[in-house]
């Protein structure tokens, strides 16, 4: 979509530039998660967000749409597309272009942006970065690009979250039941380009995952990461998959024919490594019983891993049992104990079953955080390690949310007016206290292994800190790779 960098905005941004007081030249602001009342996580007294997403918007939107769609186009045009936006929407002449027709001949946007490391693990109420103008005639800048910021930071940031409390739950169950912990990247696989709300979503969501785990069906984050987080899937793994079928293949073949297809699939199509296939499209329970029992020994002598997948019904009585069937039936057995009972397999140090290595299950539909607890967690005491099923994590999880799963919002807090510095400030009495701001210059300090934030700063204060310079008037000071976000993650 080509975007004119002039309209990334809430029409209100428009005329702030008057309604600030007489003698503005400087405009400070924030960007924090201000409450983790609605956030989907393990711990609640313990919530922080994974910073991620801040390089794209830098590169995308204030680099290459603002240099494209503004500062190299012609000023006459961009003006008169500019005027007629607002004259059609506000009233004729209710917006002045002179700031624009400024701001075009200046060349370049003037803002300083400040922002922790990407990877950063941020408790809630700490700022992840900062911004101000760096010329005094574009104060009205600092705010005017607050609802484009929001709108690119949210998702990626509570999605690189989602994620990480996904690997912070198989990681537990790992180390509890003996599952190898060199399986975590590949056990949670990203389901959800289809379910997000735009493919430019599912992009940066896509990529988001990619910083917890490898698994993934969203080629295009492996694209976005190879062009905005310098990796390279040369020279490291961005995101990997496996064959797989989907339904069409399956019905295609016919009842009949099914289990005809299951053996052409593992044998003359697939003969080695891993390989996906639904199971559900008609009976389940008969795949899971008699199919994998009459190609027990072609599955054997595979040089790989037949992954099963149903992608139906309650993902936690499928893969566990529903003890409302009766004894000794497929349904209250549940998948993981019929493969045990047909394939076998080993017994970790933890003293808790693994699976044959040559087969193997996935669960991709409707998996949420607490429905994966669920299903480790019955597992667990079903005597099954964790590494006996990988959940494929869909729209499910990463459509479910909002920008208010954070709290996010961008509020100023220092300006500067007719010389003289002002610490600024809101706090509505008719809040319980989510809303109230940050106050002056911040600065943020990392002590005791998380990140404090020192207000009512001096500007020599305001300089020191975990807070470093990523932008400066248009251009990308500091860059940060795939490889250095994910190994600080790791390291939490």
């Amino acid at each position: 979509m080509n975007i004119n960098p002039l309209n990334a905005i809430d029409f209100y941004k428009t005329d702030h530039r008057r309604q600030y007081p007489q003698g503005t030249t400087e405009v400070y602001a924030n960007f924090t998660p201000r409450s983790g009342r609605l956030a989907k996580v393990l711990d609640s007294d313990d919530i922080r967000v994974v910073f991620f997403g801040l390089q794209y918007f830098l590169q995308d939107y204030l680099i290459d749409c603002w240099q494209k769609n503004f500062f190299q186009q012609d000023k006459q045009k961009v003006l008169s597309v500019y005027k007629r936006r607002m004259d059609t929407s506000l009233g004729i002449n209710a917006i002045s272009v002179q700031h624009i027709n400024a701001l075009h001949d200046l060349g370049y946007l003037p803002l300083k942006i400040k922002a922790l490391p990407e990877g950063s693990f941020v408790p809630i109420g700490i700022p992840l970065l900062t911004v101000v103008n760096t010329h005094p005639d574009f104060f009205w800048l600092t705010n005017y690009i607050e609802s484009v910021m929001s709108c690119y930071l949210w998702k990626p940031i509570t999605s690189a979250t989602t994620a990480f409390q996904y690997k912070k739950l198989v990681t537990k169950y790992a180390i509890q039941t003996g599952t190898p912990l060199d399986f975590i990247p590949f056990q949670c696989h990203d389901f959800s380009f289809r379910g997000l709300s735009s493919i430019q979503d599912a992009i940066v969501s896509g990529a988001a995952h990619l910083t917890s785990f490898c698994g993934t069906d969203t080629v295009l984050a492996i694209d976005f990461l190879e062009n905005y987080y310098n990796a390279n899937a040369d020279e490291e793994i961005i995101g990997v998959s496996v064959p797989a079928t989907e339904h069409s293949v399956m019905a295609m073949g016919m009842p009949d024919g099914e289990l005809e297809t299951f053996r052409r699939l593992i044998e003359d199509l697939y003969p080695q490594g891993i390989v996906s296939i639904v199971s559900d499209t008609w009976d389940f329970w008969k795949v899971i019983t008699q199919y994998t029992l009459l190609l027990k020994e072609k599955i054997i002598a595979r040089n790989g891993k037949l992954v099963i997948r149903p992608d139906s019904g309650d993902p936690v009585k499928i893969i566990c049992g529903d003890s409302s069937y009766p004894q000794d039936t497929p349904e209250y057995k549940g998948a993981i104990q019929c493969l045990w009972e047909i394939f076998g397999g080993t017994i970790t140090p933890q003293g808790y079953k693994m699976l044959d290595s040559h087969i193997g299950l996935i669960y991709g539909d409707s998996i949420t955080l607490d429905r994966a607890y669920q299903i480790l967690h019955q597992l667990e005491i079903k005597g099954f390690a964790s590494g006996n099923v990988v959940f494929g994590i869909g729209s499910y999880t990463y459509q479910y949310v909002t920008r208010d799963n954070f709290g996010f919002a961008v509020k100023a807090t220092s300006g500067v007016v007719n010389g003289k510095r002002r610490d600024i400030f809101k706090n509505p009495k008719t809040d319980t206290g989510t809303k109230k701001s940050a106050k002056g210059l911040l600065r943020i300090e990392q002590e005791n292994n998380t990140y404090i934030l020192y207000e009512q700063q001096t500007p020599e204060q305001e300089k020191q800190g975990a807070l470093e310079t990523v932008f400066l008037d248009g251009k990308l000071i500091k860059c940060y790779s795939l490889k250095e976000i994910r190994q600080r993650i790791q390291e939490n």
